[in-house]
């Protein structure tokens, strides 16, 4: 009879906090599809692409991957992506800690002194008065001590899920920041690879420009030989002075961007500035033919579209945990420890407490509150399908764009191979037609100065070429599983 009586106010709100919840609370709101790729990245359909490989296998260049091994040693932004992986891991242990009951143990003093004219005054001078009471059970006047030693624990039970859902949320998260440090490994990984053609093909551009400095000083001695013998005038020695002194300010120019990239490239590497070893050229074996493979395969490679995926699942899972806040919750708490208001009487068997209590409680008053967090992770969860969208929107722009890409550049380069040729044979003809009487001094400049912004040029695109690659390897997501 006494269990019945007692477990009635508890029956009583759960049928309450039962009729004012909804049995559609816990229905998750329907999410729009995610995005779809097309079938193939335009023309290209292979079932096999160049992010299959990994970072060692594409690049064959072992200065390079000496480099690449340093900065993912080193690199500090690395670095904080795995500190940023062990908060998320944490945060785990601590959701999973949620579903189990806390047990401190506890020591603690107290004093009070209740008011003459009080209840628990007036009881506490009563008691004194009875003839049931020993010397050690009589209260002390006229402040109250109290001394407590033991445990005390405190468990809300995961009736509706709530706690598994957040720790879901977590779980969720967690995966999300290995996946964004493996996005920032590949950026970091196709960067260095970046700068480090960039490297290579200043270098290449700058052995353009000495290599015309040298041929414009043998024009200059030239010039003014035939300046002595009267087959030429100051007005082309200074022409050809004039073009000689551009030149080599444009050399100063690329040691000066060669500067500036080795030292964005140390950064990256984690050290202060220093000389880059690199090779040349003529030394890289990159493959500048490639396909991308299927879209639905290649892009749910990216760690990037992994990420926003298990964004979009950990948010779904905070809007359901939002969802199962509005339910009754079940806390039982305890205590077993030694309690008594005398010190010298703590450690008695007399002294011995126990207790424990349970209860429903459920959202009345505050439930708008609770609702407004509903609604915010309703919106947060579809923010995050919008953003996962956008992310397979961008990836397939730039797997399409780059292979695009690396076929212009290859179509353009062989065009300008042929007008290197032919400007070389020009400058050529036109020293030979300038010795004959038949060509000026004007027209070798415009000869020279046309060969050596068209040989610039194709070594700009062939490094285009390179790094068009690299970005397609970036934007596959190369080297994850």
């Amino acid at each position: 009879m006494k269990l019945k009586n007692t477990l009635a106010p508890l029956v009583l709100m759960a049928t309450l906090s039962g009729g004012l919840t909804s049995c559609k609370l816990t229905e998750p709101i329907l999410h729009q599809k995610a995005m779809k790729t097309p079938e193939a990245f335009q023309a290209f359909s292979d079932s096999t692409g160049i992010g299959d490989l990994k970072w060692d296998s594409l690049f064959r260049d072992k200065k390079l991957l000496a480099l690449i091994d340093t900065a993912l040693s080193n690199n500090l932004e690395l670095q904080r992506a795995v500190q940023r992986i062990e908060m998320a891991r944490t945060d785990v242990l601590l959701r999973r800690g949620a579903l189990f009951p806390t047990v401190q143990g506890e020591v603690s003093a107290g004093a009070r002194k209740f008011g003459n004219y009080t209840m628990d005054g007036v009881g506490n001078y009563d008691t004194n008065f009875s003839p049931n009471l020993d010397d050690d059970r009589l209260l002390p006047e006229p402040v109250l001590p109290d001394y407590f030693l033991g445990l005390k624990s405190s468990w809300e039970v995961d009736i509706w899920g709530k706690l598994k859902t957040q720790r879901k949320s977590a779980y969720y998260r967690l995966l999300a920041t290995e996946k964004a440090q493996q996005t920032i490994t590949t950026e970091l990984v196709a960067e260095v690879a970046r700068l480090y053609y960039d490297l290579v093909f200043l270098d290449t551009e700058l052995d353009i420009i000495r290599k015309n400095i040298r041929l414009q000083e043998t024009a200059v001695e030239t010039i003014n030989i035939q300046k002595e013998g009267g087959r030429a005038n100051e007005l082309g020695v200074r022409q050809f002075m004039a073009q000689l002194l551009n030149t080599k300010s444009l050399e100063v120019q690329f040691l000066q961007e060669i500067n500036q990239t080795e030292n964005r490239l140390n950064v990256l590497l984690g050290r202060f500035p220093q000389k880059i070893n690199r090779s040349t050229s003529l030394e890289q074996t990159i493959p500048l033919q490639a396909s991308a493979g299927i879209p639905a395969t290649m892009l749910a490679r990216r760690p990037d579209v992994q990420e926003s995926l298990l964004m979009l699942s950990a948010y779904y899972a905070d809007q359901q945990a939002a969802q199962l806040s509005l339910l009754p919750s079940l806390n039982i708490t305890a205590m077993l420890g030694f309690n008594a208001f005398k010190s010298k009487l703590l450690f008695s068997p007399g002294s011995l407490a126990y207790g424990a209590a349970g209860g429903l409680a459920a959202p009345l008053i505050n439930r708008t509150a609770l609702k407004a967090g509903l609604k915010r992770s309703e919106a947060q969860s579809r923010e995050a399908l919008l953003a996962y969208n956008q992310v397979i929107l961008q990836s397939f722009q730039e797997v399409s764009t780059n292979l695009k890409r690396i076929e212009y550049t290859q179509r353009i380069t062989d065009f300008k191979k042929q007008e290197v040729e032919v400007l070389q044979q020009a400058v050529a003809t036109s020293q030979d037609l300038f010795l004959g009487g038949y060509a000026t001094y004007l027209e070798i400049i415009m000869a020279q100065k046309s060969v050596i912004e068209a040989e610039l040029t194709l070594a700009d695109i062939q490094k285009q070429q390179y790094l068009a690659l690299i970005d397609l390897f970036r934007s596959l997501g190369g080297g994850w599983e």
